[in-house]
């Protein structure tokens, strides 16, 4: 599962990539994807990426008109930059976001489908994505002490708890 140093290293390419650049389509081939029903996927259509980043697990696109994209890539979804107009795999692949000189293809490694495409409009609707938990690269010693002694946890299931600690699943918390 894409966890915080993987999710920071996909905002980096893809700020590359997508800043500036109007989304042509998005293209969604499974509906589990898509988790919410409003904003309607074609309000996207012709937006521009204004800006990249990440809330806890989850990439965000930011959009012109406050418009925002979270996507949650679970397990095993993953980001593939192809030539413009490419086509959707047949099996693996979920969605594919088109620009005028690329495609963002999202896939999936496995039969069981589980990343996730919010598409939310304005800041308050984004930050319900928000969990709380206290960001490890940028927090002091005490607060991070203080988030792992909030919960009555084992030191594994504090550190996977969004709530605790932002950012970090299940294979960096055994790092």
């Amino acid at each position: 599962m894409p966890e915080y140093p993987d999710i920071t290293v996909y905002v980096e390419r893809l700020e590359h990539f997508l800043l500036g650049q109007p989304l042509k389509q998005l293209r969604i081939k499974t509906p589990f994807l898509l988790r919410t029903y409003e904003p309607a996927p074609e309000t996207f259509t012709g937006r521009t990426v204004t800006e990249l980043g990440r809330l806890g697990k989850r990439i965000i696109f930011g959009f012109e008109g406050d418009y925002f994209m979270a996507l949650h890539l679970m397990i095993n979804g993953r980001l593939h930059w192809q030539k413009a107009g490419a086509i959707i795999p047949a099996k693996r692949g979920l969605a594919a976001l088109d620009f005028p000189h690329g495609t963002l293809l999202l896939t999936e490694s496995t039969s069981q489908k589980r990343a996730a495409l919010h598409l939310v409009q304005g800041r308050e609707a984004l930050a319900a994505f928000n969990r709380g938990g206290v960001n490890v690269l940028t927090t002091g010693l005490d607060q991070f002490t203080a988030a792992l002694r909030r919960e009555n946890h084992t030191l594994k299931r504090s550190l996977t708890d969004p709530r605790l600690i932002d950012g970090i699943g299940n294979a960096y918390s055994d790092e």
